[in-house]
């Protein structure tokens, strides 16, 4: 540590005044400076460059797990204690959540559907369980409002909206854009919240007529749709600056980015629903 130190600061200061200070020689110091690294310093540097460039290909949203995961899908073994070391050395660490708005109003008449899929979200055919969910996020001209359906066989999103206000609209244009994946009829259920958006008399009667059965968590109860939850939480950390988005179209272009993202393409989605499926 002396050594660094002095490195450091021997721009501003003698090197013998600074060695003299840390009751080191100069001989000892210049022996040091002309010494290779050891192999583990060599391989934490190396690890160090491919966690900065993780980090910044992940927006600075990855921790410590994420990293470890993805440095171990290049085949690098590494364990969690090292890539902490690194991270706190190289002051790299997860950017943190935002401040979290209620978008569900269960408050309402409409009648509430069953809950049709008890947290069974591994279906194993394409467009069998469609789920649902509206989120907040904030611009520098107010909040706006983010819908979304995702395939839960796929883990896709098959449709999405963004609007200034939660309004029925918002959840009815999301449907919409997704009702074009359904190449062939299938028994198909949108699992939703309680919300007086997925329970309104239009919405339920849409969804009758394109031949969908409605679905709702229960009270209180996110784990009830925990895919599409989990969806808003790495959309918000990946997608949303650290400052807030210009306006709704500059979330609505980063919300485009972010479901291309987990798509892959919409070509290789579209080629999977013509292909024979597993029962």
């Amino acid at each position: 540590m002396k050594f660094r130190f002095i490195t450091a600061e021997k721009a501003h200061s003698p090197v013998a005044l600074l060695c003299r200070c840390l009751g080191v020689s100069r001989s000892g110091f210049y022996a040091w400076r002309m010494r290779r690294p050891s192999p583990r310093a060599e391989t934490d540097a190396r690890l160090t460059a491919q966690l900065r460039v993780i980090h910044a290909d992940s927006l600075q949203t990855y921790g410590r797990p994420r990293l470890c995961q993805a440095l171990r899908a290049r085949g690098i073994a590494v364990s969690g204690r090292r890539v902490a070391r690194l991270m706190r050395a190289a002051g790299l660490w997860a950017r943190g959540r935002r401040r979290f708005v209620v978008t569900t109003d269960s408050a309402h008449r409409w009648p509430i559907a069953p809950d049709r899929v008890r947290r069974r979200f591994t279906p194993r055919r394409l467009n069998r369980v469609w789920a649902a969910d509206i989120t907040a996020c904030r611009t520098q001209h107010g909040w706006c409002y983010v819908a979304v359906i995702l395939d839960l066989a796929s883990r896709r999103i098959v449709g999405w909206a963004v609007r200034d206000t939660p309004t029925l609209d918002l959840v009815i244009t999301a449907l919409r854009q997704a009702v074009p994946r359904l190449r062939r009829p299938a028994p198909l259920i949108h699992h939703s919240d309680r919300g007086i958006q997925y329970a309104s008399p239009r919405f339920r009667a849409l969804l009758a007529h394109l031949g969908i059965r409605a679905s709702m968590s229960r009270r209180a109860n996110c784990w009830d749709n925990a895919v599409v939850e989990s969806f808003f939480s790495s959309f918000k950390a990946e997608a949303i600056p650290d400052r807030p988005w210009a306006d709704r179209a500059a979330a609505a272009a980063a919300n485009r980015r972010v479901c291309r993202f987990l798509q892959s393409s919409t070509a290789a989605l579209d080629a999977r629903l013509s292909e024979p499926q597993c029962i």
